[in-house]
C-alpha cells in the first residue's frame, strides 16, 4: 500500500513537473512572493504605516521580476544598480508631484528611455523597467517630498529583501534551472510515450482525442528542449559538455517524435501524412487493419512500448538489479534487422523507432548522469556505447565557433528605437485622455499603453494583447468588488490575498495574459482597500483607463512607424525558409559524403525561427479575427513548416551519425536528391520577399523514382538510405505544399500552373 501511495505521489509530481518545465514559473512566483512577504515583515517590525508598506511591497515585486539575467554575478550587479535608479525615480516623482506639466513631460521622457534601454540587453531592460515601475509607485501612493525619507527606507528594505530571497532562499542559477529542466524533459518524454501507447490501442472513436494529446505532448517536449538549449551555455562547465547535452536532448526529441509518426502511420489504412501530427483539426486518418489487437506482433509492440515508458521514466538513481538492463538490451536490439518480429513493414518500422528511442534514452543518461554499469550489456548496447564514445571524442576535439545573430538595423529601423517612439506617443495620448477621465488616476491608462507594447513586434500583436488585458481587467474588477466586501478592514488578510494573487499572476503569466490581468486587477482592488481609497467608482475607472490605454497603444502602433502584421510575418517566414534550406543542404551534403558540419546548431536555429513565426501569427489565428480564410491559411502554413522542420531535424540527426556509426554510411546518390528541394525553397523565399519575383516551383516524380530512373536502383526498405529518402520525399511534398497558399507558380513535369497541388 505504501508503494502504491509513493508511486501515486511520484506520478502526480511528474505531471506537475511536466506542466511547468524546470519549475520556472513556480520558482518565479515563490521568489517574488517571498521578497514581498519578507519586505512586509521587516517594514511592519520597523513600524511603517500601510501606505509605505504598499510602496515597499511593489518595489520588492519589481526588483525581483525585472531581473532576467542568468548568471548570479550579473543578477547581483543589476540589483545593485537598480537601487539608485529606484531612489532617483521615487525622488523625481515626489518633487514633480505638484508640477503637472513638468511631471507629465518627465514621465514621457522616462518611458522613452525605459523602452530604448532594451537595446542594451537584459540589464538595460531591467533598469528601464525598475525606473518606470518605481515612478509609477510614486504616483500610486501619492509620494511627496516630506515622505521621501520613509520611502527611501521602504525601497532600501525592498531591494535588500529581494537580494536575500533571490540569492539565499530561492536561488536562481543556470545550473539549478538546467537540472530541473532535465527532470521536466524526462517527465514530458515519458508522458509522450504513454500517449503513444494510447494511440496504439485507441478505437476509431477515440483516435481524434488521442491525436490531439499526441500533438500537445510533442509540442511540449519540443518546448522543453528549446528551454534546455537556452540554458546550456551558462549551466554546464564547458562548451564541449553543452554541445554533448544539446546533441543528446535533440536525439531524444527527434526519436520520440519519429516514434509517434511511425505509430500513426502503422494505424492508418494508407501511409499517413505527417501533417496530421502538426495541424490542429486535421482530418483523422482512416483506421486500417495493419495493427490487430490479437496479433503476436501487436502484443509484443504494446509490451515494448510500456518497457520504453519504464526506461524513460525511471531515474538513474532507481536503477537496481539487472531487469532494467535486460529491457534496454532488448529494445536496442531492434536496431538490428535480424531482431525484428514478423510483421508488416509499417509495424516493423515502429519497432525500429522503439530501438532508436531506446538508444536516445541511453545517450541522454550517459550525457546527463555519467558512465553507467556496462556489466549486463548486449552486443547491440555495446555498439551504441561505442557510437556515443566516438561522438564524444569528436565533440571534445571540435573547435568552438560562434556565429551570433546581430541586428544590423540602425536608426528608426531598430526595433527598440521604433518601440520607444511608439510608446512615447501612445503614452502622451493616454496622459491627455486619462486626465479627462481622472486627474488623480490617469496613470492607469499610461501603464496599459506601456504594457501592451512589451514583447510585441507588430500592430496585430498589440491589438490582441490590448484585448486580452481589457478582458482580464473587466473580470478582475468583478472579483475585486467581491473581495473588497469580504476583506473589510482586515489588513493582514488583505496582504495575504495580495501575496496569493501575485503568485498566481506570475505562475499564469506565460500561459494566459488575460488570466494574469485578472489577478493584477483583483490584487489592485485589495490594495485600494488597504489604502482606504476603494470604491466601486474607482474600479470602474480602472476599466475605462485600461480601455483608453489599450486604444492609445493601438493608435500609436498604427500611426507611428507602423509594423504591419503581414510584413512582420513575411520577414519571419523568410527567415524560417532560409534556416530550413541551411539544415537540408548541410545534412544532404554530409549524408552524401561531404565534410562534417554542426547540424544540430542549424536545426536549433530553425526551431527558434519557427517559434518566432508561430508567435507572430497569433493575431491572424486568434478567435476574434474576422478574417477566417487568413486564419486557416496561417495555421496550414505553420503546420506545413512544422512538418518540414521535423523531417529536417531527422535528416540532421541521421547525418550526425555518419562519421561515427558502423551502420550509417554516406551515399553519394543523395546529393542529387536534395537539389530540387533547395531550388523550391529558394523560389518560395524569393516570392515571399518580393511579389514580382520570377521562377517556378518544380514538382513531379518522387525523389526515389528520380534516383531509380538514373539507374541507381531503389534503396531497400529498412536501410538508412531508404529512411533518408522518405524524409526528403516528405520535405519535397511539404515545400511544394507551401506554394499553394503563397500563390507561387508550380511547374509539374514541365507544364506550368498558377497554383500548387495540395500537399
Amino acid at each position: 500500500m505504501r508503494a502504491v501511495r509513493r508511486r501515486t505521489r511520484t506520478g502526480t509530481w511528474d505531471r506537475f513537473v511536466a506542466s511547468d518545465p524546470g519549475l520556472l514559473r513556480l520558482m518565479a512566483g515563490l521568489r517574488t512572493v517571498g521578497a514581498i512577504a519578507l519586505t512586509l515583515v521587516v517594514l511592519a517590525l520597523l513600524g511603517t504605516d500601510v501606505t509605505h508598506m504598499v510602496a515597499g511591497a511593489m518595489a520588492a515585486m519589481v526588483s525581483t521580476f525585472a531581473i532576467k539575467e542568468k548568471e548570479v554575478r550579473g543578477q547581483a550587479v543589476t540589483l545593485a544598480l537598480g537601487l539608485p535608479v529606484a531612489l532617483t525615480a521615487i525622488s523625481l516623482g515626489a518633487l514633480l508631484h505638484d508640477q503637472v506639466v513638468a511631471g507629465d513631460i518627465f514621465f514621457i521622457a522616462l518611458i522613452f528611455g525605459a523602452v530604448y534601454s532594451r537595446r542594451f540587453g537584459d540589464r538595460g531592460t531591467a533598469l528601464g523597467l525598475i525606473g518606470f515601475q518605481v515612478y509609477f509607485v510614486s504616483l500610486f501612493v501619492g509620494a511627496t517630498t516630506s515622505a521621501l525619507p520613509r520611502l527611501y527606507v521602504a525601497l532600501a528594505v525592498a531591494f535588500a529583501c529581494s537580494a536575500v530571497v533571490r540569492f539565499a532562499v530561492v536561488p536562481e542559477t543556470p545550473g539549478r534551472d538546467l537540472g530541473r529542466l532535465r527532470v521536466a524533459f524526462r517527465a514530458r518524454f515519458a508522458q509522450l510515450v504513454a500517449t503513444q501507447i494510447e494511440l496504439l490501442d485507441a478505437t476509431p472513436e477515440q483516435l481524434e482525442k488521442v491525436l490531439g494529446e499526441l500533438r500537445r505532448g510533442t509540442s511540449r517536449l519540443h518546448e522543453t528542449a528549446l528551454m534546455i538549449q537556452g540554458r546550456l551555455e551558462e549551466g554546464t562547465p564547458d562548451a564541449a559538455t553543452a554541445t554533448l547535452v544539446q546533441r543528446r536532448v535533440a536525439d531524444a526529441e527527434i526519436a520520440a517524435e519519429r516514434l509517434g509518426v511511425l505509430l500513426l502511420n502503422a494505424r492508418s489504412a494508407e501511409r499517413a501524412d505527417t501533417l496530421t501530427l502538426h495541424l490542429p483539426y486535421a482530418p483523422v486518418p482512416a483506421t486500417g487493419t495493419r495493427i490487430r489487437a490479437e496479433d503476436d506482433a501487436t502484443v509484443t509492440l504494446r509490451r515494448d512500448l510500456k518497457a520504453l515508458h519504464l526506461l524513460v521514466g525511471r531515474p538513474v538513481a532507481d536503477d537496481r538489479g539487472t531487469g532494467l538492463a535486460h529491457v534496454r538490451n532488448r529494445l536496442l536490439g531492434y536496431r538490428d534487422e535480424d531482431n525484428l518480429p514478423r510483421a508488416s513493414m509499417a509495424v516493423q518500422d515502429v519497432f525500429r523507432g522503439i530501438g532508436e528511442a531506446a538508444r536516445a534514452v541511453l545517450g541522454l543518461r550517459i550525457a546527463l548522469d555519467g558512465p553507467q554499469d556496462e556489466s549486463d550489456d548486449s552486443p547491440a548496447t555495446t555498439r551504441s556505447r561505442e557510437e556515443f564514445d566516438a561522438e564524444d571524442i569528436a565533440i571534445a576535439g571540435a573547435e568552438e565557433t560562434a556565429s551570433p545573430d546581430e541586428d544590423d538595423r540602425t536608426g528608426l529601423r531598430r526595433p527598440t528605437t521604433r518601440a520607444a517612439f511608439q510608446v512615447s506617443v501612445g503614452s502622451t495620448l493616454a496622459i491627455i485622455g486619462g486626465e479627462f477621465l481622472s486627474t488623480q488616476r490617469w496613470y492607469w491608462a499610461v501603464l496599459t499603453c506601456w504594457v501592451v507594447f512589451l514583447n510585441t513586434a507588430s500592430t496585430g500583436e498589440i491589438l490582441v494583447k490590448g484585448y486580452r488585458r481589457l478582458l482580464g481587467t473587466v473580470l478582475g474588477v468583478v472579483a475585486g468588488v467581491a473581495l473588497a466586501g469580504l476583506v473589510g478592514n482586515h489588513t493582514w488578510v488583505a496582504f495575504a490575498l495580495v501575496l496569493l494573487f501575485i503568485f498566481a499572476m506570475f505562475f499564469t503569466a506565460p500561459l494566459s495574459y488575460a488570466l494574469m490581468s485578472f489577478f493584477v486587477t483583483a490584487m489592485l482592488g485589495l490594495l485600494y482597500t488597504l489604502l482606504n481609497t476603494y470604491s466601486l467608482a474607482v474600479l470602474w475607472l480602472r476599466i475605462e483607463e485600461t480601455a483608453l490605454g489599450a486604444a492609445c497603444g493601438i493608435i500609436a502602433a498604427v500611426l507611428v512607424l507602423p509594423v504591419r502584421t503581414d510584413h512582420r510575418t513575411d520577414e519571419l517566414l523568410n527567415t524560417v525558409l532560409t534556416r530550413l534550406a541551411d539544415v537540408i543542404s548541410a545534412s544532404v551534403e554530409q549524408l552524401s559524403g561531404g565534410p562534417a558540419a554542426d547540424l544540430l546548431d542549424k536545426a536549433r536555429d530553425l526551431d527558434t525561427a519557427l517559434d518566432d513565426l508561430r508567435a507572430s501569427i497569433q493575431p491572424l489565428t486568434h478567435p476574434i479575427t474576422p478574417l477566417r480564410g487568413r486564419r486557416r491559411t496561417a495555421r496550414y502554413l505553420v503546420a506545413l513548416l512544422e512538418t518540414c522542420a521535423y523531417h529536417a531535424r531527422s535528416l540532421a540527426a541521421t547525418a550526425e551519425l555518419v562519421p561515427f556509426s558502423k551502420n550509417v554510411a554516406a551515399d553519394p546518390r543523395l546529393e542529387r536528391a536534395g537539389l530540387r528541394i533547395a531550388h523550391n525553397i529558394e523560389v518560395i523565399a524569393g516570392y515571399v520577399d518580393d511579389d514580382k519575383a520570377s521562377g517556378e516551383v518544380e514538382s513531379g516524380a518522387s525523389i526515389a523514382s528520380m534516383l531509380e530512373a538514373e539507374g541507381s536502383g531503389a534503396p531497400r526498405s529498412g536501410t538508412v538510405t531508404y529512411r533518408v529518402l522518405r524524409h526528403l520525399q516528405r520535405l519535397d511534398e511539404g515545400v511544394v505544399g507551401l506554394a499553394r497558399p503563397l500563390d507561387v507558380p508550380v511547374a509539374d513535369g514541365g507544364r506550368s500552373s498558377g497554383k500548387a497541388p495540395r500537399a
